[in-house]
């Protein structure tokens, strides 16, 4: 590869957003970004018509020859090979067991080897490592905390996904306790009253001491679960991402308190890049 950009892709259920990056300078060439809405329920040909549209538009002036692309792709996906194992997922169904590679680089007018896919639960660790908070560790664990669980490793390479989220835990599994949901319901039991989300929580903070007790809870809970974590990793250092994670000074001192506790020292970072980190870890798969 002789160019020095490459263009990062983050695809969602609704959406495809890509941007161009300098991979020497592990930066993303804002006027590049295009985000658009994707019927995910279309047809094979409409989806792919509209991710063309969008990496056109994205790649603008640069030549073909200097065209590089990188997806975060949801699984399950044959991301060597570029086909897609999406089926009953409410998004992309006429997508499965299709060549999406070859599909995209003939709508391009590209040769397929130029098109690479990373898992996007690993892309957002790959963005940080490549050129976030996780920049200056070889071995690094991730999670992202929000609506969901996402949890990826980091081992050199690429980042993996780590499928964590429904591990068993307490009479659930990970997800239960470690997402929106537990907050909202956790604060209805012990209040009986309802907040949207972590950040309307967060908003009572200094009026309802029951706020700091659920971050307390919180803190325990998700210090258990990256103990086993650590233990099967050993990594240098985790990064957090997602919602929660900008509630981090309500939760991350009793975190660090709590892991010490197993003698486990290592930095445990808030992921700093936000949604650039998908595109900046999926343009990274064309670093050399």
């Amino acid at each position: 590869m002789k160019s020095s950009m490459a263009l990062g892709i983050d695809i969602g259920g609704s959406h495809i957003t890509a941007a161009l990056v300098n991979l020497e300078k592990r930066t993303i060439d804002t006027p590049s970004w295009h985000r658009t809405r994707v019927n995910s329920q279309g047809s094979a040909a409409e989806i792919i018509d509209a991710w063309a549209v969008v990496i056109n538009d994205a790649f603008k002036d640069t030549p073909a020859d200097n065209r590089y692309i990188g997806i975060g792709m949801p699984g399950p996906f044959d991301y060597e090979q570029g086909i897609s194992r999406m089926k009953d997922q409410h998004k992309y169904d006429a997508l499965y067991d299709l060549n999406v590679k070859n599909m995209l680089a003939a709508k391009l007018e590209l040769d397929p080897s130029r098109i690479r896919f990373i898992n996007d639960a690993g892309c957002f660790l790959q963005g940080e490592v490549f050129s976030g908070a996780g920049r200056n560790y070889q071995h690094v664990i991730g999670l992202t905390l929000g609506t969901g669980l996402g949890s990826a490793t980091f081992h050199g390479g690429l980042a993996q996904d780590a499928d964590r989220w429904c591990s068993p835990y307490r009479d659930g599994m990970a997800e239960d306790y470690l997402s929106t949901r537990w907050f909202v319901k956790r604060y209805q039991e012990l209040t009986g009253k309802t907040v949207k989300d972590v950040k309307e929580l967060t908003t009572y903070i200094d009026t309802d001491a029951t706020v700091q007790q659920i971050f307390d809870e919180f803190a325990f809970n998700l210090a258990s679960f990256l103990t086993s974590f650590i233990r099967d990793e050993s990594p240098e250092a985790i990064v957090i991402g997602g919602n929660i994670a900008q509630a981090a000074d309500l939760f991350f001192p009793a975190v660090k308190r709590e892991l010490a506790h197993h003698h486990h020292h290592l930095p445990l970072l808030v992921a700093s890049l936000g949604e650039q980190a998908a595109i900046l870890g999926a343009a990274s798969i064309w670093y050399e």
